[in-house]
């Protein structure tokens, strides 16, 4: 168990190789402080297990079966939000554990939007904070007590 307890969830597209070394990077810094569970090594990837024999169907039940079951074991959902448009998977994971109580957070170091005066509503307004740096993410994260939701 590290410092604090606190079991995070990184909601971020996988797709690239560009976005899961950016996904593995952030979830190196969070490791300092936090168990991460990270989609794309802990959940596996559809691609790797249908190539590796699984039904296409199988392969998607059980990514989101591990997915929905951490959703529900962690404290703090974290979102990136970067990109000209939100993951549709990461939105979904953020609204699952928004509907749950979760603390949901995100990162934005991107400074496109989808409107002018920001992005979908739906997404921000699940957010309890936004972080336009992974360290002042990290540092919240590191100072964030899971007995205590109101951080």
């Amino acid at each position: 168990m590290t410092a604090n307890g606190t079991r995070v969830y990184l909601a971020a597209p996988l797709f690239s190789q560009a976005e899961r070394i950016r996904n593995k990077s952030l979830r190196d810094a969070i490791s300092r402080f936090a168990n991460v569970y990270l989609p794309q090594e802990d959940g596996g990837l559809i691609l790797d297990l249908v190539r590796d024999g699984m039904p296409v169907e199988q392969a998607k039940l059980e990514i989101f079966e591990l997915d929905i079951a951490a959703i529900k074991a962690c404290d703090v959902l974290v979102i990136i939000l970067d990109g000209r448009t939100v993951d549709e998977g990461a939105s979904f994971e953020l609204g699952y554990a928004y509907a749950l109580g979760k603390t949901c957070v995100g990162l934005k170091t991107d400074p496109r939007m989808l409107l002018p005066i920001g992005d979908n509503p739906m997404i921000e307004a699940a957010l309890r904070k936004l972080f336009s740096d992974d360290g002042e993410l990290v540092s919240w994260i590191e100072n964030f007590d899971p007995n205590m939701q109101a951080s």
